[in-house]
């Protein structure tokens, strides 16, 4: 969408355009202030055809993040990414959010999180459920004035409040890089007696916390997925005889072709999908942990592929080692789709 300038003010994406487009002019009344704005402001439009929903998701990204259009602020912002920190170095380790990483401290760090306020929410929740609200880095003989008001265990004072709390801190961090879900299941329970107690306030700080940290464990699993699966191919079908073929590094699409079922059997394009895994994939890649600039079309392609609009095949790098390897479990992916 443009403004009077021909400046591009908004990117955005629909399946159908007609009705995308005349829903910013009707029912008015149930507009936000931004859309209010964004209709007042609008004087032209372009359009750009894709051949599926994915290239449409991935395409409207990349143009945000090109173009930087005014109300497009969400992913314009660098500051909206976050890290959760764990200083596990210090007297008392602490918990903290930050917009960036600094390698060699000790610290460890869980992200980047597009949402630095679900960051923060999860981690005030959390600590206001296991009562770790502690206003102190360092360990003293009096304890801290949370402490007195019931929001703070007395891990500033040492002993076995200090050992408990590292335990607490432990499983957090298990949680979020999936090893041990067993918090979130313990959180759960704390949830549930609550609310037989009828202590409603107590369940519903639960509840709000285990949201936010699934929220947060939904993040690092795609993270952890797009770190460790570097060459991907996959299909998504263009109509009832028809369909796409993607081969994607990490974030990246390094390219795609349209298959028909009139002009191409499944065993020939099962041939020419072996040469270009080959051609795209047989390059070596050193991995390397996620950064906030590939997370948007990190996210994209892990929430497509885990819909039911496509299906994908992960190609280990020993695959590449065998063309008749390749073309096998191509041809075998192939006859199930």
């Amino acid at each position: 969408m443009k403004d009077s300038q021909g400046s591009i003010i908004y990117v955005g994406k629909s399946k159908n355009l007609k009705s995308r487009v005349q829903s910013y002019f009707y029912h008015s009344k149930a507009h936000s202030r931004k859309v209010e704005k964004l209709v007042k402001t609008l004087r032209d439009f372009d359009y750009i055809e894709t051949d599926t929903e994915f290239e449409a998701f991935m395409l409207e990204c990349r143009l945000i993040k090109e173009i930087k259009p005014y109300f497009n602020k969400l992913m314009k912002n660098p500051l909206s990414y976050a890290y959760i920190v764990i200083k596990l170095d210090e007297e008392i380790p602490q918990m903290e959010v930050s917009h960036s990483i600094h390698k060699g401290n000790g610290y460890q760090y869980f992200g980047p999180f597009t949402s630095k306020s679900t960051a923060e929410k999860a981690i005030e929740g959390f600590k206001d459920c296991y009562k770790i609200n502690c206003t102190r880095h360092t360990l003293k003989t009096s304890p801290c004035l949370n402490f007195t008001i019931g929001l703070c265990i007395g891990m500033c004072q040492g002993g076995a409040a200090l050992a408990q709390y590292r335990s607490i801190i432990d499983k957090f961090i298990s949680l979020l890089n999936g090893s041990d879900m067993s918090l979130l299941e313990e959180m759960n329970e704390k949830m549930l007696t609550a609310a037989e107690h009828f202590d409603f306030e107590t369940a519903a700080k639960f509840r709000n916390s285990i949201k936010y940290m699934e929220t947060l464990i939904h993040k690092e699993r795609m993270i952890e997925f797009t770190e460790k699966n570097h060459n991907i191919v996959m299909l998504e079908p263009i109509g009832e005889a028809c369909f796409k073929i993607f081969y994607m590094k990490r974030n990246e699409i390094l390219f795609s072709e349209i298959y028909s079922d009139k002009d191409v059997n499944r065993e020939s394009a099962a041939a020419t999908v072996s040469a270009n895994i080959m051609k795209y994939f047989a390059l070596p890649y050193s991995a390397a942990e996620l950064t906030r600039d590939e997370i948007d079309e990190a996210q994209i392609i892990y929430h497509y592929l885990k819909s039911s609009h496509c299906r994908y095949r992960i190609i280990p790098e020993t695959w590449l080692e065998s063309k008749s390897k390749v073309k096998q479990q191509v041809s075998e992916w192939f006859s199930q789709v």
